[in-house]
């Protein structure tokens, strides 16, 4: 893991296309503003686990509905 020490306004390059800028520092929490292309999702952690927990269920939800389909053909 890289760690920077960065000042608001101070701003971190993720390759050609993604610019972090800490807008603000407040108590403990900090402002951050992301640019990045439209096709570079952007979500908080929680969100993103979250999003995975979910198409993992419907993944498994689809497989278990395709076995009760191919059941169904075969008899």
């Amino acid at each position: 893991m890289l760690v920077l020490n960065r000042k608001s306004g101070e701003s971190v390059r993720i390759g050609d296309e993604i610019s972090v800028k800490i807008v603000s520092v407040e108590g403990g929490q900090v402002k951050l503003g992301i640019e990045a292309p439209k096709h570079v999702d952007i979500h908080r952690q929680e969100v993103y686990v979250s999003i995975k927990e979910e198409n993992a269920e419907a993944a498994v939800f689809n497989e278990n509905i395709l076995d009760m389909l191919k059941n169904t053909k075969n008899n």
